[in-house]
């Protein structure tokens, strides 16, 4: 774990110093240092760090909860519903297409149409923080296309299952889609009508015991969240929404900074662990087709939800760029079409996919204004300030 740590930090500040983000590095760290790399070896097995890995995640989303509030969600609920429905229908439906142009075979274009088609929310929450563009404009509509997504990841990993499995179950996959979709309509009435009871609740003048019941909190409900078909980390997210209307909400923002910024890193480094360098040269080709897929279909969803909110160029680069990562729910995925016996060409090449996008989308994010001044109105004289 000090390796770990240690070893995420000097790559980052090293980085730092020619203008990267932590993002890639800390991830870099963990091939470097992981089991599929000659040399130093500080965890042979990636499944060592899974509970803080996935403790980082839940704590990445919870601070987007925090952030996220209900009255940006009561506001905008239909406008986000048709930026996440326009990014959905997108990048899922190119991905279907691209896993049937790939001839890999209908249970794996399936895969990859959730592969290509849904964003890293760690990631996306890590780029927003790393850039401080939490009080932008446009981040709402990126949280609320989030939330949507997430939403779409319980439905989507619940009717795909069986599938993969084999099962001819369609009730059991409708019935494991009502649980899922039952529990979150719960969390959302306890966020929207709930709030002063959990504030009574979650109150007190000790940090200490603050910590520790807001803690408690998130990983708890990500838990029971897994066991309704959830995501952990949405279950997560949903709390911070809760305790974000709250009135100790602002000194809880305050107080998770630490908590995420450290275990967030252990979440990008195990994330590293897992990746075999040696099996991407026999799916480069693939991996760069996919990621030029996924780029065009970032800058169209971009111009869609730019258009349903009225942005101007910068700000829709900025959700073009900010939502392009795909992450945790990719391996997730890669994870399953291993143990359902799917073609063995897709563990690598999610790998690769992943690992390029992880890299690139950070990189893109910080550099937002070239795509700004490439896209219709961006050379006019409002944008001829931007720095670069």
């Amino acid at each position: 774990m000090g390796g770990a740590f240690l070893a995420a930090a000097v790559l980052a500040r090293v980085g730092g110093r020619i203008g990267l983000p932590t993002i890639p590095l800390f991830i870099l760290a963990g091939i470097l240092l992981g089991p599929h790399t000659p040399g130093i070896v500080l965890v042979a097995d990636p499944h060592d760090l899974e509970m803080l890995s996935a403790l980082g995640l839940v704590l990445l989303l919870f601070y987007l909860g925090l952030e996220f509030h209900l009255d940006d969600l009561k506001e905008g609920g239909r406008k986000m519903a048709l930026a996440g429905g326009a990014y959905l229908a997108l990048n899922v439906g190119a991905g279907l297409g691209f896993g049937f142009a790939l001839g890999w075979g209908t249970s794996e274009a399936l895969v990859l149409a959730g592969v290509l088609g849904i964003s890293s929310s760690a990631i996306v929450t890590k780029v927003l923080v790393d850039l401080g563009r939490i009080g932008n404009p446009e981040t709402k509509p990126i949280l609320g296309i989030i939330v949507v997504e997430d939403v779409f990841l319980a439905l989507y990993l619940a009717a795909l299952q069986p599938i993969l499995s084999g099962a001819d179950g369609l009730g059991a996959a409708v019935m494991d889609g009502g649980k899922a979709f039952g529990f979150l309509l719960l969390l959302a009435l306890v966020a929207r009508f709930g709030t002063k009871v959990v504030s009574r609740l979650i109150d007190t003048k000790d940090d200490e015991l603050l910590v520790i019941s807001f803690l408690g909190a998130a990983v708890f409900v990500a838990g029971v969240s897994e066991w309704f078909g959830v995501a952990d980390a949405i279950g997560a997210f949903m709390v911070g929404l809760m305790l974000g209307s709250t009135t100790s909400g602002a000194r809880i923002l305050k107080l998770v900074h630490p908590l995420r910024d450290a275990f967030g890193a252990i979440f990008f480094f195990a994330f590293g662990l897992s990746i075999n360098p040696g099996d991407l040269p026999s799916v480069v080709w693939p991996v760069l087709a996919a990621v030029a897929v996924t780029v065009a279909m970032n800058v169209c969803a971009g111009l869609a939800a730019a258009k349903v909110y009225a942005f101007g160029p910068k700000a829709t680069a900025n959700i073009s760029t900010t939502l392009l990562a795909r992450g945790e729910f990719a391996l997730i995925l890669a994870t399953m079409a291993a143990g359902a016996g799917l073609d063995e060409r897709l563990s690598p090449f999610i790998a690769g996919y992943v690992l390029v996008l992880a890299v690139l989308a950070p990189l893109a994010a910080g550099r937002s204004h070239v795509l700004a001044r490439l896209l219709p109105g961006g050379r006019d004289k409002e944008y001829g300030a931007l720095p670069g």
